[in-house]
This record gives structure tokens, sequence and C-alpha cells, in this order.
């Protein structure tokens, strides 16, 4: 797994420690005529070989300079202003699945604690996706018929507050899986703290209201949910 490890590190130091902000910009400007491009790579393939540290790897190391370049070129050409951020996260994961790819081929043995994962792995992974996106649908149909937000909020960020409950969520069943309950406490007050201003401001009990039954069935599920992993 250490293999995987220093590609991850190599990958972090020349796309983004080693890499100019001049540099995104020529590349951009210019694309495959930006010299900085072919330079970006030198780096990649430099790095890659110094930390892996082994002679033998050069044709991965190959392999994985030219694929970034590729995966590089094509987010260059097909990114526009309205879609940069959506194409960052498309180039960052291809250029992971690169190294998983590398990896592969180099040792497969790495990859045996795949075929190894236990039950509760698995049911880790089911209650982080159902915290997720179904646990908000959830949420929003139970509260849905006292939404008293004001006609003014849409002032506040689109998708903001579905993403605030799925991260706390997130937040409070790694907390149980760590079996840091006192760190779920932490982050109530926390968060109480942040919503106390809105509250006081709006002077209107029926938010406060709205706002706390949402809050508490947020938690209410998480904590269930870490619950049913616990006793697993």
């Amino acid at each position: 797994m250490i293999i995987l490890i220093k590609l991850i590190l190599a990958h972090l130091l020349g796309d983004f420690v080693f890499q100019p902000r001049k540099w995104v910009a020529a590349k951009e400007r210019k694309k495959m005529g930006a010299y900085q491009l072919y330079l970006h790579l030198l780096v990649h393939g430099l790095l890659l070989m110094l930390l892996v540290a082994d002679i033998d790897f050069w044709p991965y190391a190959l392999g994985i300079t030219m694929a970034h370049g590729l995966i590089d070129l094509i987010k260059l050409y097909a990114q526009n202003e309205q879609s940069r951020r959506y194409w960052f996260f498309i180039d960052q994961s291809g250029h992971f699945l690169t190294l998983l790819v590398a990896v592969w081929y180099y040792d497969h043995s790495l990859f045996d604690w795949i075929f190894q994962l236990r039950d509760k792995h698995w049911l880790a992974a089911t209650i982080f996706v159902f915290l997720s996106l179904p646990s908000s649908v959830i949420i929003k149909t139970i509260i849905s018929r006292w939404n008293p937000l004001p006609d003014d909020h849409s002032a506040s960020l689109d998708k903001a507050g579905q993403y605030i409950g799925i991260l706390e969520r997130w937040f409070v069943f790694v907390f149980i899986m760590a079996g840091r309950w006192e760190a779920i406490g932490f982050l109530v007050a926390a968060k109480s703290v942040f919503r106390f201003g809105d509250l006081r401001q709006s002077k209107d009990r029926k938010l406060t209201e709205y706002i706390l039954i949402g809050t508490l069935l947020s938690f209410g599920l998480a904590i269930l949910s870490g619950w049913m992993y616990d006793q697993f």
C-alpha cells in the first residue's frame, strides 16, 4: 500500500505544490502549445521516480506521466468558465484512477484487502450513503409541511443547508465509530452558536421551531445509524 501513498504524494506535490499559478494560466491560454505543460509533466515524472526510488518502476512512471498529460489536455480543451469547477474534480478523479491502475499492474497483491472486506465495512459504506442525500430527502419530506422560510431565503447559498446537513451527519457517524461521543456535543454547540444569530434576528418562533426540528432529525438519524453500527 505504501507504493500508492507515494504515488499520491508525488501527484499532490506535482499538481499543487510545484506547479506555479502562472504555469496554470499559461496552459489554459496556450493549451498544447504551452511549454509549461511539458515542464509540469517532467516534474511529475521526476517526482514519481524520486519517491518510488526503484529504477524498475520507470515504465509505470512513464505511463502515469503520459496519462496525466492526456487528462490535462482533455480538461484544458473541454472546460470553460462555467464548467471549470466540475472539470477540476473530473481531472483529479482521472489522475487518481490512473494511479490505481498503475499500482494494480505493478503489484496485484496490494489490492487483496478489497476482497477481505468484512460485513461491518459494507455496513459502514451503506450508512455513509444513507446519511447523504437519502437522509436529506427524508428530513425535507418530514418538515416540508412546516416551511416558514421568508421570501428572501434565496439569498443563501444554493443547497448550502443540504450540504451542511450531510457533513454534520457524516461527522457524527465518524465520531461514534471512533468512540468520541463528546465530540458530538461540541458539534451541536458549534452549530448552535452559528444558528443563534439567525434565530435572534428573525424573531420568528416558527422559524426557530422549524430549524430545531430539522437539526434534531439530522442528528437523530446520524446517532441512530451510529448506534446500529455499534450493535452490529
